[in-house]
C-alpha cells in the first residue's frame, strides 16, 4: 500500500457565518495526482490555501509525511506552489528564477547550478536559461514556474489553476507535459481546476467539491460512470437525468418504472436505493442509440429540436414528453457521419440504451 503523503482530518474554515470549508477528511498517497474540482465557491481553493499555509484553519489538522503542519509557516511544509499567473521575477533570468528557492535554502553554488540544469532539462527548455520572463511565451513561462517549483524537490506540489491563462491548444499540450513530469518525478501533486475535461485527463483521483464539502472522491471513471448524487452526475460531463421510481431490487441491480417507457428492466446499480424510492435515471449522451431498432434495450420517443455538428461529434437535442411523460430535454451524441446530417428538426426519434449503461441515482 502506498504511503500517505498528505492527511487532512476535520479541516474547517469559516468567514463569519459563511462556511468556506465544512469539516473535511482527505488522504493523498505518495506520488498521487489528485485534482480538486468544482464550481466557483465550492471550497477547492480554500482547501488548497489551507494545505499551503496561506490561510489558517478554524479547526482540524494537516499532516504532511506524518508531521503536523497545521499551524506551521508555508516554508516549513515541504511543499511547492505553482500559480496561475506564474509569479516569475521579471528582473531575473530564467536560471536565476529557478535558482532562487535554492539560494533561500542556502544550497551551495555548484549544487544549485547542477539542479537548475536538471530542472531545465526536465521541462525541455535548457536553451532558455539566459532569457528573461518577458522574452518567453505563456507556455514557456508556465514550464519555468514548474521548474522553479521542482528544483528544491518538495514532497508535495500544489497547483492553483496553472493553465487557466493559456489558449486551448497550448493548455492541451501543457496537460501532457505536466503528466509526463509527474510520471518522471513521482511527486505528489494536488491540482485545482474548474475544467472538467482537464480533471478527467490528468488525475489519478478527483475530489469533486460543492458548497464547501466533498461531493464525491474517486477515480475519473468512478465519478463519470457511477456518480453518487445528482450534482456529480450533472457537473461532470453531459448527462440526461430522467425521473423514475425503483420497483424492485435484484442484488446489485434495480428495476425501475419510467414515464413513457412500457416496461422497466434491470439496471446495474451499486448503491442502496430501496424499492419504492424516487430516483433520477442517468444516461450519458453517447450511450443513447437513435433509431437503433434493437429489442433487448429500453426505448422511449423524443422530438428533435436542434442539431449541432462540432467537428468530430454530432449532438442531437431533443424534447421528450410523449405517452403522458413529463417534458424533459435530452441529448444524444455520436461520431459525425453522413447519416447524422439527414435528421430533421421536428422529427420523432426512437431512443434506446443498454441496461448496463443506465445509472440509478437517489433523488
Amino acid at each position: 500500500m502506498s504511503k500517505t503523503n498528505l492527511q487532512i482530518s476535520g479541516l474547517c474554515k469559516r468567514y463569519g457565518d459563511f462556511v468556506a470549508l465544512a469539516p473535511t477528511d482527505l488522504s493523498v498517497a505518495q506520488g498521487e495526482f489528485l485534482t480538486l474540482l468544482g464550481p466557483s465557491g465550492s471550497g477547492k481553493t480554500t482547501l488548497l490555501s489551507l494545505i499551503a499555509g496561506l490561510a489558517q484553519a478554524d479547526s482540524g489538522t494537516i499532516h504532511i509525511n506524518g508531521v503536523d503542519v497545521t499551524d506551521g509557516a508555508p516554508y516549513d511544509r515541504d511543499i511547492g506552489m505553482v500559480f496561475q499567473n506564474y509569479a516569475l521575477f521579471p528582473h531575473m533570468t530564467v536560471a536565476e528564477n529557478i535558482a532562487f528557492p535554492l539560494q533561500m535554502r542556502k544550497v551551495d553554488a555548484a549544487s544549485a547550478k547542477k539542479r537548475v540544469s536538471e530542472a531545465l532539462e526536465m521541462v525541455h527548455l535548457p536553451q532558455l536559461a539566459g532569457r528573461y520572463p518577458r522574452e518567453l511565451s505563456g507556455g514557456q513561462q508556465q514550464r519555468i514556474a514548474l521548474a522553479r517549483c521542482m528544483v528544491y524537490r518538495p514532497s508535495i506540489i500544489l497547483m492553483d489553476e496553472p493553465l487557466g491563462a493559456l489558449d486551448k491548444k497550448l493548455r492541451d499540450h501543457m496537460q501532457l507535459e505536466i503528466k509526463r513530469i509527474h510520471r518522471e518525478l513521482g511527486t505528489t501533486i494536488v491540482y485545482v481546476t474548474h475544467d472538467q475535461e482537464e480533471a478527467m485527463t490528468m488525475s489519478d483521483r478527483i475530489c469533486l467539491m460543492n458548497a464547501g464539502a466533498i461531493a464525491q472522491l474517486g477515480s475519473p471513471a468512478d465519478l463519470y460512470f457511477r456518480p453518487k448524487n445528482v450534482f456529480v452526475a450533472d457537473f461532470l460531463g453531459e448527462s440526461n437525468l430522467l425521473d423514475a421510481q425503483v420497483t424492485a431490487r435484484e442484488g446489485d441491480r434495480v428495476r425501475v418504472a419510467m414515464h413513457g417507457v412500457d416496461k422497466g428492466r434491470a439496471m446495474v446499480y451499486d448503491s442502496q436505493v430501496q424499492a419504492g424510492k424516487d430516483i433520477k435515471l442517468m444516461l450519458r449522451p453517447q450511450n443513447l442509440r437513435v433509431n437503433a431498432g434493437a429489442s433487448d434495450v429500453e426505448t422511449l420517443s423524443a422530438t428533435l429540436t436542434d442539431i449541432m455538428v462540432t467537428g468530430g461529434m454530432t449532438k442531437l437535442y431533443m424534447r421528450q414528453g410523449q405517452n403522458g411523460a413529463p417534458a424533459a430535454d435530452l441529448i444524444a451524441s455520436f461520431p459525425t457521419n453522413q447519416l447524422g446530417v439527414n435528421y430533421e428538426v421536428g422529427q420523432t426519434l426512437s431512443l434506446s440504451w443498454l441496461a448496463t449503461d443506465a445509472v440509478a441515482i437517489a433523488g
